[in-house]
């Protein structure tokens, strides 16, 4: 595995003045020793260092500062074996969070613990303890910077690409070399030379020692060019340097290290080493340039030119890029190494720098600041978010002040509002943010569900501030906000609420109010590229153009027809026990004009058809996001939009019905725009079909307010005469500007089978349906309802989702659109409002029970009556089939059973299934209505044709809620829950008792370290049966911190594996999240936490 930053093989080309560098360079003859080094030099050289280098598994729990989170393996080597300390890079090392282990060559593996990192420089130190190595004799490998020079020969002995132990020869090139560009908004070292040599260095070898024929440590190898094969060393005078300081906090191991200060100056100033050549053309004076090598060491080639400075630091406004450094405090400075040691020993007092500008001499006082005071030690958490102040690293890659408030990893509550990766935060909810304590107090004063605007700068549009609206979280998808401080002396950082969590209350109403569409306008959702995965989004984004409301846009909008329909916009075939209609009794003056602009907006509504005019008050586009804690059941995107109809419309409460590739899943943040007034408000899944693409979502009418209640009003379904090939429809939706389209279509297939076959990995696919096809559309993007000429929907015209496939290996997600005849909707409806016996749900402070559906858990196809005849079906049989059903003519057979489904050992694949309760079955709904219909019982009396005979079959039926997933398991960074019908639906499940099923993990994970991917059961944890979540969650909460576990999985291919990991409570507790409905809310539990306490 290789470093997370690539950093062996990821190098930019340098410019054109290092290439000539490197060309000059290479000529220097090397040095010519007495004494060449024999191979048996080498090999006693290697048997001492070689059992003193390990390989550091090292996992970064948390983004921050410029790593990401994830997990990876580099190299380190002893160099204080009685303090157990080891030397290896920073970006191994990580500025922020990170859990790692040692192993040793004969595969003794030790905890260790970072105790300090360089803020610039690549180097870092891991301690461990020295008694935890029983069985290996090694002795720490010494440094000796001095010893490098060019020419020299050495060895590279590491852990490169993934091999536990590679040694690679080659030959030190050049000693100053300029530091190397890794990444513009990543980690990069400056103010330093690097030692090159030839050394084709790749992967996984970063924080090897770089060694010579006696066996010193003369650099550190950090990285490399993937163009050629140059490996770059960092030199070890500040290695030795830090160590010394190290060293001087204890003579042995101690188990909590003694934090020791080592002092670091800065300028915020990078300069460059350039050579004398160029700073003539710089204006440098030819005395200057005579004394500069009269005072330098023998063979100096050039001086130091600052490069840029930092704005807000020290030497803001006093140096400038090309300004030629001089001296300092009166001595000649040209290398970096005494420009540093003087800084680092002039910590907060000033120093004198004269420079030379152009040819003008100049003389500034600068005050040297504390380098670790710039560099952050503490971060906020805050919905999946790291956010902390800007560093030193980042704001030299940005030119932005340090300190800023800097989003490391935006997470979920700002990556739905569109703040993309190193976002700089500027003002929030009104107030201005200048650090990231006056961020903690806003957040404090906000309620859930709260929506407030945010403004924020990006490096790469420093000069323009956007502004996003950002949604506090309702539901309790995250942990409470908590601030993560670094503490040096056990390695670890420690969290602590950000402030009390009762001071963010529930809200009842978005932030109180409804939120009317101009406060919403966001101009930024292509910049989300960074941080989050599985962010492929199929359609654009619908809300960024929804904030116009002045009179010509509102004239614009085409109006309803109150005279088509009944009961004042509630459903006409719906019986109610409440009045169920808005009334607008107590309206001011206000209110009636702005009802009668919306309400008599209809005359200036050109070349719209009376349908189109009659449902766009039944219009509502979707915005919805999926939260990555909680990604279930397959579900493939975060984002999601789409068009939705209103079906039920009252003054308690009101339902949209929408298709499942817009909302998949419960555990989701809705968001409805109505077409018929500028309001956004928050919707609640209430009902997902277990088979069919269809959801139904509620919203509070209350949020509307008076004006948006009365105007709004639901479709009129038309579940029957069911629509023929031929008839004529007309197909309505929403623009992406929330603008009523629509065209006049003819059905050319009104009961087309739906064929989707299976996806890379398993997410909810339809089945069992008979789809409507049109003769023309208006593409695959557009979303509606297919009306008749009187605005009555006969079906929705739905997206649904699949997988295409290209050659082998490669697939993509695919989308198209099909009609769903809403007669399957209006029977759930009725059920709803009739309130059919089923399990409650809070529905806008209202108990409603829900419905059950009694579904055979069987996929079925239909095969053509010709077909089923060449199988030996009778003349019987099939006469039967075409007096039942003339159109079809057609025979349903069984694809495969859902594992675990009641029908699993009954019916078998390619059984065709003749009849249910003795009346011969030819269509999909034909099973539905028997199913339906069923009593207490659940059994269908199924005659079915297999091979040749017919058979009579008692099969039982499963009842299945509309609730989805309602409930998750985070262990050890992986998303655990109970195998979801796309799962099933592959026909096969684990012999140990189903097992519990690994749908998502996340990076920087204990999971991610050791290999606990997604996409198979966890079966036995320690040799104890997991069957279902319960025994999963008791099996878990006995498992103590920093405790190996033994793990057998079943992978969906059904090849069985066992792997152990070890628990990681501190940064990764076991928690769950739940669905409440007495609430409906999601609600967070804490399992197990650190300090071992079970909940």
């Amino acid at each position: 595995m290789g470093d997370p930053l690539e950093r062996l093989g990821s190098e930019t080309e340098m410019e054109l003045e290092s290439t000539i560098k490197e060309e000059l360079c290479m000529d220097i003859d090397p040095p010519f020793k007495d004494n060449v080094a024999t191979a048996e030099d080498w090999r006693k050289a290697l048997n001492k260092v070689v059992p003193a280098v390990v390989v550091l598994r090292t996992t970064a729990c948390r983004a921050f500062d410029t790593e990401p989170a994830g997990a990876s393996y580099a190299t380190g080597f002893v160099v204080d074996k009685r303090r157990g300390i080891i030397l290896t890079n920073r970006h191994v090392v990580k500025p922020g969070p990170v859990v790692a282990e040692a192993i040793f060559v004969n595969r003794e593996e030790i905890t260790v613990h970072p105790i300090y990192k360089d803020p610039v420089h690549d180097f870092g130190f891991f301690r461990y303890n020295p008694d935890a190595i029983q069985f290996l004799d090694y002795e720490e490998i010494p440094l000796a910077p001095e010893a490098a020079c060019v020419g020299l020969e050495i060895r590279v002995v590491g852990n490169d690409s993934g091999e536990k132990v590679s040694i690679l020869a080659g030959t030190l090139a050049r000693l100053d070399r300029d530091a190397p560009h890794y990444k513009k908004d990543g980690y990069n070292d400056f103010n330093t030379f690097y030692v090159q040599a030839a050394s084709g260095t790749k992967g996984g070898s970063s924080g090897s020692p770089v060694i010579d024929w006696q066996g010193r440590a003369v650099a550190l190898n950090a990285g490399g060019k993937s163009s050629s094969a140059s490996a770059f060393f960092l030199p070890l005078e500040q290695v030795v340097r830090a160590l010394k300081f190290l060293q001087k906090g204890g003579d042995s191991y101690m188990s909590k290290w003694e934090v020791v200060s080592i002092p670091r100056g800065t300028l915020q100033a990078t300069f460059l080493h350039k050579g004398f050549d160029e700073i003539r053309r710089l204006g440098l004076q030819s005395e200057t340039e005579q004394m500069a090598r009269h005072a330098s060491a023998q063979g100096e080639t050039g001086m130091l030119v600052v490069d840029s400075v930092v704005p807000g630091g020290p030497a803001h406004d006093l140096l400038e890029p090309g300004d030629v450094l001089v001296r300092v405090n009166g001595e000649v400075i040209t290398q970096f190494l005494k420009l540093e040691t003087l800084l680092n020993d002039s910590v907060e007092q000033k120093i004198e720098l004269q420079i030379e500008r152009g040819g003008s001499p100049l003389s500034v006082q600068l005050l040297v600041q504390d380098l670790h005071s710039i560099t952050p030690g503490h971060f906020l958490e805050v919905s999946g978010a790291v956010i902390h102040p800007l560093s030193y690293q980042q704001a030299r890659n940005f030119r932005f002040q340090c300190g800023l408030v800097y989003v490391s990893e935006p997470g979920y509550m700002l990556f739905r509002a569109g703040v993309p990766q190193h976002a700089i935060i500027k003002k929030f909810a009104g107030e201005e943010i200048s650090k990231l304590e006056d961020l903690i107090s806003v957040l404090s004063k906000l309620s859930r569900g709260a929506r407030v605007p945010l403004e924020y700068i990006s490096y790469t549009d420093r000069h323009r501030r956007k502004s996003v609206l950002v949604t506090v979280d309702r539901h309790e998808w995250y942990a409470p906000p908590q601030i993560y401080t670094r503490d040096d002396s056990s390695g670890l950082w420690t969290a602590k609420p950000a402030f009390q969590p009762e001071s963010m209350l529930p809200s009842s109403v978005v932030n109180g109010e409804a939120t009317h569409m101009e406060h919403i306008h966001q101009d930024n959702h292509q910049e989300l590229t960074d941080g989050v995965t599985s962010m492929e989004t199929s359609c654009e984004l619908a809300s960024a153009e929804l904030h116009s409301q002045d009179e010509k846009g509102i004239e614009s909008r085409k109006r309803q027809v109150e005279e088509d329909m009944s009961s004042d916009g509630i459903v006409s075939d719906c019986s109610l026990s409440e009045t169920g209609e808005v009334k607008l009794e107590n309206k001011t003056a206000t209110e009636n004009d702005v009802l009668r602009d919306y309400q008599g907006a209809t005359a200036a509504t050109v070349n719209a058809s009376i349908a189109e005019r009659v449902i766009e008050p039944t219009l509502v586009m979707f915005e919805v996001h999926v939260p990555p804690s909680c990604m279930l059941d397959g579900v493939h995107s975060q984002h999601f939009s789409g068009t939705g109809v209103i079906i039920y419309h009252s003054r308690s409460m009101g339902l949209v019905a929408v298709d499942k590739n817009t909302v998949a899943i419960s555990a989701s943040d809705v968001m409805l725009s109505f077409a018929a007034y500028p309001i956004e408000i928050p919707g609640e899944v209430v009902f997902l079909h277990p088979v069919l693409n269809y959801a139904l979502i509620a919203y509070d009418p209350l949020a509307l307010g008076t004006v948006g209640a009365s105007v709004v009003r639901a479709a009129e379904l038309l579940p029957e005469p069911a629509l023929r090939r031929g008839d004529s429809v007309y197909l309505v939706g929403l623009s992406k500007s929330l603008q009523a389209t629509s065209r006049k279509s003819v059905v050319t297939n009104p009961s087309a089978a739906l064929n989707i076959g299976f996806a890379d990995y398993p997410r909810y696919r339809a089945t069992n349906m008979e789809i409507i096809e049109l003769d023309t559309d208006f593409g695959r993007s557009f979303s509606g309802v297919l009306t008749d000429e009187h605005g009555r929907v006969h079906a929705i015209w739905a997206r649904f989702s699949t997988q295409l496939k290209f050659g082998s290996n490669t697939s993509e997600d695919h989308q198209f659109v099909r009609g769903i005849p809403v007669y399957a909707i209006s029977q759930v409806l009725d059920k709803i409002i009739s309130g059919a016996n089923g399990p409650p749900l809070l529905i806008n402070g209202v108990k409603r029970p829900m419905p059950l559906v009694r579904i055979l858990e069987v996929e079925l196809y239909p095969t053509l009556l010709s077909k089923a005849r060449s199988f030996g079906l009778s003349d019987d049989w099939i006469q039967a089939l075409v007096k039942k059903d003339p159109v079809r003519r057609q025979v349903l057979r069984v694809k495969g059973c859902l594992a675990g489904s009641k029908a699993e050992n009954l019916l078998e694949e390619g059984d065709m299934v003749l009849a249910v309760n003795k009346e011969p079955v030819t269509c999909f709904r034909d099973i539905e209505n028997v199913c339906q219909a069923l009593d207490n019982g659940g059994n269908l009396n199924m005659t079915i044709f297999r091979q040749g005979c017919e058979i009579d079959l008692l099969v039982g039926t499963d009842v299945r809620d509309g609730n989805g997933s309602t409930r998750v398991i985070n262990w050890c960074g992986c998303i655990v829950q109970d195998p979801h019908p796309a799962v099933r639906a592959l026909g096969f499940l684990p012999e140990e008792g189903h097992g519990v099923y690994v749908a998502r993990w996340c990076h920087g994970s204990p999971v991610h370290r050791y290999g606990l991917y997604a996409l198979q059961w966890i079966v036995e944890v320690n040799g104890k049966l997991t069957p279902d979540l319960d025994a999963f969650v008791n099996v878990t909460k006995e498992l103590e911190n920093g405790e190996f576990v033994r793990v057998k999985t079943v992978h969906l291919n059904g090849k069985p594996r066992v792997l152990t990991l070890k628990q990681d409570l501190h940064y990764w507790p076991t928690w769950e999240l739940r669905f409440d409905p007495e609430s409906a809310i999601w609600r967070r539990r804490v399992i197990k936490t650190l300090d071992c306490c079970n909940l």
